[in-house]
């Protein structure tokens, strides 16, 4: 093995005040060694971390990478409902009337980030596709 992701990283604003929405987001905790005046917070997940450092400038165009989030013990719609009421913005819906699709959504400073359908609604949907098509 080569090489494994350990952090991505994310430019930010208020470091520890992102990290602190993200954490909620995926149900972890700011490092216990981050405080709120730090300019760099780790956000510890399972896979990589998410590390938030501060920078002067702001955010200015789309992101060229960005986070897919996929619920586990959720559908898709009840994640976005639950992420709006964390502080999330809907930037654009593309969830189908079929139950495809995902949503587009800004964390507080904008930075866009995707909510995909659970695994259990991906593999009803395929159920659906095998039943229709015999």
């Amino acid at each position: 093995m080569t090489s494994l992701v350990r952090h991505v990283t994310i430019d930010c604003a208020d470091a520890y005040a992102l990290a602190t929405f993200w954490a909620k987001v995926l149900d972890s905790e700011v490092s216990a060694e981050d405080e709120p005046s730090d300019e760099e917070v780790l956000v510890e997940t399972p896979g990589a971390g998410l590390l938030f450092i501060q920078v002067p400038e702001a955010k200015a165009v789309k992101n060229r990478i960005h986070l897919d989030l996929q619920p586990q013990d959720r559908t898709r719609d009840e994640e976005v409902e639950r992420l709006l009421g964390l502080g999330a913005t809907l930037l654009d819906d593309r969830r189908n009337p079929d139950g495809t699709g995902w949503a587009t959504l800004g964390d507080p400073e904008g930075n866009e980030f995707c909510v995909e359908r659970s695994a259990a609604e991906r593999a009803a949907t395929a159920s659906a596709s095998t039943v229709t098509a015999s």
